[in-house]
């Protein structure tokens, strides 16, 4: 893997007297190893970081005491822009002081947990600080979830108090769960000026008469204390809690966007829930840990989002999934290119966006990263490269370790040699990424039931006793060792033999004429092994799909076995709070018309078109008297 004769450490970390070994070293490796120099510039700059973090830790640093420094250090200057409004560090902190006083006062100890169900808003901040300072847990609710799956999340993590924020959606999502709520002896709040229904309390007076100063009794926070619950995004099942400590906090806020050159003047754009850890940990944790300012809108708009960045002189923005996208859809506009933005930093980007979102609005740079909320295995993209997560090169993984290795497509199950070891996948072969845990890479899992937590685990993967945590998504590597995101097991399929990536065939149709989104999966047909190929498609407004052509361009740049059999045509796609398409309930629906209110259509290679599926044509599949 090394060069004979060449010092690893030395390659990666030597300074000042071995300054001259280095540079003979690296002249050698770079020989050998063309992408040395810009391995050991991205490692350098990690180390730097993860010296930073495991320097606060270890002085048992946590939210409290970094948001503590930077209010010492500026209490004047804004902390959060919020539409008209704009709150420093001193007011943020003096009202978080009120919130800690409020739940002090209402008996809440450290280790009782208390819901949020409260959009994007200065309230969120200072509230969630406040409760951290009690050393009460936080479960932060997904604010696009009703009914059972809201209750699921709030009783799962034993919580006894629930936070309403401002907005008849909330209240309204909170009254209809009230009999359940008042079983569960929840206490409610609602935040706001509106006065409260039968059943709530009210919240913004009762905390405004509280002392600004900081609490009286002195609160034991430790970095190895649970700050708060984050939830998966559910795109199959019930969301599950994953636990959130200070540590992981810390971590989350000192570590990816400071890599990309993050700095104490730079004002950060944020539409991303904070419910979520992007919006929350990149989002709010990097604004405390350098002392910056945030920008937050209450949701994301595509339409106000560039309005909003120059209103805010924003510098940074963060996104997730298909954020960009929409952004791209846009009619373009002579003032596209109209702002401050020189950073755009987060995950989910698709290749095909990346340039003409760059091209388009003028974005210097973006930095897109692979991380899980959950996880332990995190990967970043310093050098622009279109479409790369990060590095898998041998050295960037000395300092780094992760693994790909071959797995069935369909299940996510390791492919295990004969030896009973698993193996590394090579250039260009997708597999499963796993990352090893162990004490300097922990995998805290997830709160409820060990089983949750434990299912994330492969053991004996390449020796005996080893155990890593599976992402449970399918990465790639090219020859130069980028590194790539390639699909979730689950959503890649087998179809003809062949693997399917359904994020690669999306990318592809989302570029047919009269598309204006797409979400591709694979469902079961009776008789065939493997799924089918099918496609839940938005047309544009006011346009008529033109099957013919559509066919046509699909059969051109598709390969057989990963060409659509079947298409959906909605006026809507389920989406995640954070813009992950959700395919479960359509993989369930399948392309039966009983059970499928859109219009469906079947693939017609006769005609060289794509004809209407009904009942007739559905049995005539299901019966194997059509041929796929």
């Amino acid at each position: 893997m090394w060069p004979e004769g060449v010092n690893p450490k030395t390659v990666l970390y030597g300074t000042g007297a071995v300054g001259g070994a280095v540079a003979a070293a690296a002249g050698i490796y770079s020989y050998m190893y063309p992408y040395a120099f810009r391995d050991r510039h991205q490692v350098r700059l990690e180390l730097a970081i993860i010296e930073k973090f495991t320097n606060i830790i270890m002085s048992g640093g946590t939210v409290l005491s970094q948001f503590a420094e930077a209010v010492r250090r500026h209490p004047d200057k804004p902390f959060l822009l919020f539409g008209t409004e704009a709150h420093t560090y001193g007011e943020v902190d003096a009202m978080a002081n009120r919130v800690a006083n409020f739940f002090h006062g209402m008996g809440f100890q450290k280790g009782d947990t208390v819901a949020l169900l409260i959009y994007n808003e200065p309230a969120f901040i200072w509230t969630f600080l406040g409760l951290a300072r009690v050393g009460v847990k936080m479960a932060l609710l997904n604010t696009n979830l009703r009914g059972q799956a809201l209750m699921h999340c709030f009783r799962v993590a034993g919580a006894t108090g629930l936070i309403v924020g401002q907005g008849q959606p909330l209240l309204d999502a909170t009254l209809e769960l009230m009999p359940e709520l008042q079983a569960e002896g929840a206490t409610i709040w609602l935040q706001g000026s509106a006065h409260p229904p039968a059943g709530l309390s009210a919240w913004d007076g009762p905390v405004q008469r509280e002392s600004d100063q900081p609490l009286t009794v002195q609160v034991t926070i430790t970095p190895a204390d649970t700050l708060c619950y984050i939830y998966t995004s559910g795109t199959t099942g019930l969301p599950k809690a994953a636990i959130i400590p200070h540590t992981k906090f810390i971590i989350g806020g000192n570590s990816l966007l400071l890599i990309q050159g993050f700095t104490s003047e730079d004002v950060l754009y944020v539409t991303l829930p904070l419910y979520h850890s992007s919006g929350l940990m990149l989002g709010i944790g990097t604004t405390i840990s350098k002392g910056a300012t945030v920008a937050l809108r209450r949701k994301f708009s595509a339409h106000h989002f560039w309005e909003d960045c120059r209103h805010y002189n924003a510098t940074v923005i963060i996104y997730i999934g298909e954020l960009l996208r929409y952004l791209c859809t846009l009619p373009e506009r002579p003032d596209d290119k109209d702002h401050k933005v020189r950073l755009a930093f987060g995950n989910g980007l698709r290749p095909d966006i990346w340039k003409q979102f760059q091209d388009r609005f003028g974005i210097p740079r973006i930095g897109e990263f692979y991380a899980m909320t959950e996880g332990n295995v995190g990967l970043t993209n310093i050098s622009n490269k279109v479409g790369a997560v990060g590095v898998y090169s041998p050295m960037y993984r000395k300092y780094r370790p992760s693994s790909v290795i071959e797995c069935d497509i369909d299940t996510g199950e390791p492919i295990r040699g004969k030896d009973g070891w698993c193996k590394e996948v090579k250039i260009g072969q997708p597999g499963l990424l796993v990352g090893p845990t162990d004490p300097a890479v922990p995998y805290i899992g997830y709160l409820g039931k060990p089983e949750l937590t434990q299912r994330k685990i492969l053991r004996d993967v390449f020796r005996e006793g080893d155990a890593y945590f599976s992402t449970g998504d399918l990465m790639v590597f090219d020859k130069e060792y980028f590194i790539y995101f390639v699909d979730r097991v689950g959503d890649t399929f087998r179809w003809k033999g062949e693997n399917v990536a359904t994020t690669e065939v999306a990318q592809v149709l989302s570029k047919m004429e009269g598309v204006q989104e797409v979400n591709v999966y694979g469902v079961k047909v009776p008789g065939q092994d493997g799924r089918a190929g099918m496609a839940s498609i938005i047309p544009l407004p006011g346009q008529q799909p033109d099957f013919r052509r559509w066919y046509r361009y699909i059969t051109e740049k598709l390969p057989t076995y990963a060409q659509p059999l079947f298409l959906r045509l909605t006026q809507e796609i389920q989406v995640t709070g954070t813009f992950k398409h959700q395919k479960a309930a359509l993989v369930k629906e399948g392309f039966d018309p009983r059970r499928v209110a859109d219009p469906l259509f079947v693939i017609d290679n006769g005609r060289k078109t794509y004809v209407p599926l009904d009942d007739t044509v559905y049995r005539r599949i299901v019966v194997g008297h059509a041929r796929l």
